[in-house]
């Protein structure tokens, strides 16, 4: 078994597999349709029909090694906010003729480029629209007007196909719940890209017929009743092949670029007997944030933290001088603060730019947090992974620990500091009150302190993305400390009971959000099981 690849050289290698794969469904299909379509035309030489085959086979494969690449292109495993084609028209003039030092307002080339990123895709899908649908639809065009007819209906149909790729955010990979072969993956997904692809071709077709109308009169020829209506069929079943190719690639490209990539050195190899963690940290450390592989080291370190494939590397986390541990839990709670940190800035920024008035006067539904702030939360996938990861490595270290690096480094209490601060500003920006019942209260009688934007009101109503994946982001980091909470309840019992609990299992620094008291407060929620 062959050393693991670099991360960049993992996304080259599935991009070069992808475009070899791709074309065995396109090449059946395209098989298939010139098989069982007759053709009427009248050969112009002994070798007419061989040569035209070939330049057709040619020219389709063309046009889908065009969309799968530009497919490629601009996919991605982060979900870039979308804006409005006139913003988005905007921000790509910006691009070519505005210099880059001329003051532009931070971010606004990376909008750009995703911007410039969009515009090629719908320009290739345009692109491959029209060859393919020359290539599979030409010889009914009658000519070469006719020809162009056809590449024009197909010119319409792919730039309609890459506004809906875009604008459905199809170009996001969607990691599955459960990881399964390649083979079956694709199965799966094959009676929804054809249901797609129906919908899709009806749609094309009668948009396209539409603007075939308003071409030049002499694109237009007078054929009989027949001819007519073949080439309206024809070219029906065309572009739903078309369709099908298109979706067919789509599944096929998320299928093997979501599919978990192992970051280790072979079994028994001498870099396994040493260190066997050291490609995943540089993979982690080392990749660029919001990268596929980055996605990727993240998904192959939840999987071995919470899965018993790979025992021996998640054993090999808990050596003894303890510094792999602390790296590892470091890369799992970085993205974790960071989410908790922007999202108390925004929380601080609402309360401090409206006056208390303003605020008693709004309704829960009317306040809003501005979308900078709550951006982050398309990053659901990563988050959910960091926390289960986190959670998991806690709750193995119970048994897993030999040397006790977990307790010795201090990880234990960041683990749980973190994802609870996490947890109280998620709530927060979803509207719930970080206050606790007047009955948990401190030494002395003394009730412990909330946070300072514990009772703002940034409640949406419950339509759009982010409400939804504010709940799961809850969700996941709820059930990630009752993991921890159930693994070492007896321990957080009697410390609780000593009068130590804080010192094991809280942080003496500032949170990234809300106090050391509320973290404690709502540690002991977790205890006794009501934290909801």
């Amino acid at each position: 078994m062959p050393p693991p690849a670099p991360p960049h050289a993992v996304v080259r290698n599935r991009f070069l597999g992808f475009l070899i794969w791709q074309s065995i469904p396109s090449t059946l299909i395209f098989l298939l349709f010139k098989t069982l379509s007759p053709s009427s035309a009248k050969p112009l030489f002994p070798f007419a029909p061989w040569f035209f085959a070939v330049i057709t086979f040619l020219s389709f494969h063309l046009s889908q090694l065009l969309f799968s690449a530009a497919l490629s292109f601009v996919s991605s495993a982060h979900p870039h906010p979308l804006v409005s084609p006139l913003k988005l028209a905007l921000e790509l003039v910006r691009f070519l003729f505005v210099p880059a030092a001329s003051g532009s307002p931070p971010g606004s080339l990376a909008r750009a480029r995703v911007a410039a990123g969009f515009a090629a895709f719908l320009a290739a899908a345009a692109g491959s629209g029209f060859l393919a649908a020359v290539s599979v639809c030409g010889e009914v065009g009658g000519g070469v007007k006719g020809i162009g007819r056809v590449g024009f209906r197909g010119f319409v149909m792919g730039l309609l196909y890459g506004l809906y790729y875009v604008y459905t955010r199809k170009w996001v990979l969607e990691f599955p719940i459960i990881q399964r072969p390649p083979f079956f993956s694709f199965k799966m997904g094959i009676p929804t890209a054809i249901t797609q692809s129906f919908k899709l071709s009806f749609v094309a077709y009668i948009v396209s017929a539409i603007l075939v109308v308003f071409l030049p009169h002499e694109f237009h020829n007078k054929v009989t009743i027949g001819r007519w209506i073949a080439e309206k069929i024809t070219f029906y079943i065309g572009s739903f092949l078309v369709f099908l190719c298109w979706e067919l690639s789509h599944h096929l490209h998320e299928v093997l670029n979501t599919k978990r990539y192992i970051f280790a050195p072979p079994k028994g190899s001498a870099a396994a007997e040493t260190n066997p963690t050291e490609h995943l940290l540089a993979a982690l450390e080392e990749s660029a944030p919001n990268s596929l592989p980055q996605y990727l080291a993240y998904l192959d370190l939840c999987m071995i933290c919470e899965n018993n494939v790979d025992s021996w590397r998640r054993a090999a986390f808990f050596e003894e001088s303890g510094e792999t541990y602390k790296r590892v839990v470091s890369v799992c709670l970085r993205p974790l603060e960071q989410l908790a940190s922007k999202l108390g800035e925004g929380l601080e920024s609402s309360v401090n730019g409206k006056s208390q008035i303003s605020n008693q006067l709004q309704s829960p539904t009317d306040q809003r947090l501005d979308s900078k702030y709550s951006e982050p939360f398309d990053n659901f996938q990563l988050y959910a992974w960091c926390a289960w990861s986190a959670a998991s490595l806690t709750a193995r270290s119970n048994t897993d620990d030999r040397f006790g690096v977990a307790q010795r480094s201090g990880s234990n209490a960041a683990v749980i500091s973190t994802l609870i601060s996490c947890l109280l500003a998620v709530e927060t920006y979803m509207g719930k009150k970080t206050t606790v019942p007047a009955q948990f209260m401190g030494p002395a009688s003394i009730k412990w302190a909330t946070s300072s934007v514990g009772n703002v009101g940034v409640a949406k109503k419950r339509v759009g993305p982010i409400h939804p994946k504010a709940y799961a982001l809850a969700d996941a980091l709820r059930n990630s400390i009752y993991h921890i909470v159930s693994a070492c309840h007896d321990q957080m019992v009697s410390s609780a009971k000593t009068g130590v609990l804080e010192k094991y299992w809280v942080i003496k620094g500032e949170p990234p959000f809300g106090s050391h008291e509320l973290l404690v407060q709502k540690l002991r929620l977790f205890l006794d099981f009501r934290a909801s």
